[in-house]
């Protein structure tokens, strides 16, 4: 990659500050040697995790989603903790929390910047394999999610028909359904 590219940051500050993410305004130099401000959301890295049951189906939860003003069919996620000591403990803390379920066997997907021109986000894919409800929820106090379990097929279909519109979740079962089975 060439550095020829690369901007020069000249000052940066935190415009906006709220629970889950910040607004960050920075002042920078491009390579032409024009001066100008760039705005960006920044938050902590996350979890996305496909989690299937000893007998082959995905859990799967539905959550409001206030942005959108519908409640959302996607997969369990969330983002990392500073008590988490690494991905795979933020994907077994926000599989119990989410849903009640915990793995048999956590497996690394895929990492990536979902929308880099405008945040600093990053996922962090897994796919959960052997589930099983072994608690009860315990979810943050923003947090309404339903769980339940549906057929991989189903939601590829799903995902074709423009019924499962979360892009975190598309992605995540997609990637599965082309490079992983």
């Amino acid at each position: 990659m060439s550095d020829d590219l690369a901007w020069d940051l000249l000052d940066s500050q935190t415009a906006y500050t709220c629970p889950g993410f910040d607004i960050i305004n920075e002042t920078v130099q491009l390579p032409d040697g024009t001066e100008t401000d760039f705005d960006y959301l920044t938050e902590s890295e996350s979890v996305v995790i496909l989690p299937f049951t000893t007998d082959g189906e995905v859990v799967v939860i539905e959550e409001w989603r206030e942005p959108v003003k519908r409640v959302n069919f996607g997969l369990p996620a969330g983002g990392l903790e500073s008590e988490d000591g690494d991905t795979a403990a933020a994907v077994e803390r926000e599989l119990i929390e989410e849903t009640g379920y915990e793995a048999g066997a956590i497996e690394h997907l895929t990492t990536v910047e979902p929308a880099n021109g405008l945040s600093d986000m990053v996922f962090h894919y897994f796919v959960a394999e052997d589930c099983t409800a072994t608690a009860e929820q315990n979810l943050d106090h923003n947090e309404s999610i339903g769980v339940t379990t549906a057929d991989f097929e189903d939601l590829v279909a799903a995902i074709r028909e423009d019924d499962l519109r979360d892009g975190r979740s598309a992605l995540a079962i997609l990637y599965y359904h082309a490079f992983e089975r």
